[in-house]
C-alpha cells in the first residue's frame, strides 16, 4: 500500500469543513487544518478545535492574507482541500498562487461541494456566486495544478430537517411549499458521507483532473417523492402548495438577500434539475457510487427517520 497523502484543509472549522477534517483523520491521513490564531479563542470553535486535536489533527496557523504562512503550510502536505465559505470563495486565487509557488501539491480540491458550476441553469444572484467558483476552476487549470472538483449537490443536514421550508425548525406536519411541479429529481447527501467520499478521491488516479458527482441511488428523489416519504412516516397527508416557475422567478427578483439566494438555489436544483439533468461523460466526470461501491451511504429515507 502506498503511503496516505498528507492533507491540508482550509476552512476546517466551517460548516462542511469539519466533516472533511474528521473524515480525513478517520481514514488515517496525516491531517492538517489551517486556522487563524483568533479562531482558537472563539467560544464555539474552540470545542471543535479541541476535538480535532484529540483525533490527531495538526493545527497550522495562517490565513489567506498571509502568503508566507500559506506557502509554509502547503509545503508540509501533498493535498490541499479548501472548504472556504461564500465571501472567501474568490480569495482562493491567493491559495492558487501559494500552491503554485510551493510546487509540491499532488492534488487541489477547491471549495465546491454543491452543483456543477460549469453546467447549470441558475439565475441571479446564484449565477454570480457560481461565476466566482468558475473563475477559481479556470485559474487552477491555467496554473497547471492537478485538481478534483467535488459536486456533492444538496447538504442533507441543511435541507432535509425542514424539507427546505422557510422559517421553520422541523419538517412540516400540516402544509408544505413545493417549488415547480415537484417532479424534478434532486440529490441530498449527508455531510458525513460527503466527507467520506471526498477523502477517498484524493489518492485515486481515476479522479485526477475530473469532476466527481454524488448521485447515490437512495439520495436521488423528486420533491414529491420526498414529501411522500415523510407523509408515510408521520401517517398524515400534507397540504401541498405548488409555486410555478414564473411566480418563483418573480419572488427571487423581489426578495432581499439572502432569501433571493436560497430561492434561486431552489430554482436551479428543484425546478431546473441542475443536479441530475445531464449525463456524466467520462471525458469530464465520474460518479462516487461507481468508484466506491463499498461505502454505505445514508439514504434520504433513513435520514428522515430521525425527525418522526
Amino acid at each position: 500500500m502506498a503511503e496516505k497523502s498528507k492533507i491540508l484543509v482550509l476552512g476546517g472549522t466551517g460548516y462542511i469543513g469539519k466533516f472533511i477534517v474528521e473524515a480525513s483523520a478517520k481514514a488515517g491521513h496525516p491531517t492538517f487544518a489551517l486556522i487563524r490564531e483568533s479562531t482558537v479563542s472563539h467560544p464555539e470553535k474552540s470545542k471543535l478545535i479541541q476535538s480535532f486535536k484529540t483525533s490527531g489533527v495538526t493545527l497550522l496557523y495562517g490565513d489567506l492574507g498571509d502568503h508566507e504562512s500559506l506557502v509554509k503550510a502547503i509545503k508540509q502536505v501533498d493535498v490541499v482541500i479548501s472548504t472556504l465559505g461564500g465571501a472567501q470563495i474568490i480569495n482562493q486565487v491567493k491559495l492558487i498562487a501559494a500552491i503554485k509557488e510551493a510546487g509540491n501539491i499532488k492534488r487541489f480540491l477547491p471549495s465546491e461541494f454543491g452543483l456543477d458550476v460549469d453546467r447549470h441553469h441558475a439565475v441571479e444572484p446564484v449565477t454570480s456566486f457560481f461565476g466566482q467558483k468558475v473563475k477559481i476552476r479556470r485559474e487552477t487549470e491555467a496554473a497547471g495544478i492537478p485538481y478534483t472538483y467535488i459536486s456533492s449537490n444538496f447538504f442533507a443536514g441543511y435541507f432535509l430537517p425542514t424539507l427546505g421550508q422557510q422559517n421553520v425548525t422541523a419538517p412540516p406536519r400540516d402544509k408544505v411549499v413545493i417549488l415547480g411541479d415537484g417532479n424534478v429529481k434532486g440529490v441530498y447527501v449527508t455531510e458525513e458521507d460527503i466527507g467520506t467520499y471526498t477523502i477517498k478521491t484524493v489518492d485515486d488516479p481515476r479522479t485526477l483532473n475530473k469532476i466527481v458527482y454524488f448521485r447515490p441511488h437512495g439520495n436521488v428523489v423528486t420533491f414529491n417523492e420526498l414529501v411522500s416519504l415523510w407523509e408515510n412516516k408521520i401517517k398524515s397527508t400534507l397540504q401541498k402548495i405548488y409555486i410555478p416557475e414564473d411566480q418563483l422567478l418573480k419572488m427571487i427578483q423581489e426578495s432581499p438577500f439572502p432569501v433571493n439566494l436560497v430561492l434561486a438555489l431552489g430554482h436551479s436544483m428543484l425546478v431546473k434539475g441542475d443536479g441530475t439533468n445531464f449525463e456524466i461523460e467520462p471525458s469530464f466526470g465520474v460518479e462516487v457510487t461507481e468508484l466506491y461501491p463499498e461505502v454505505k451511504s445514508t439514504s434520504v429515507d433513513n435520514y428522515l427517520n430521525a425527525f418522526v
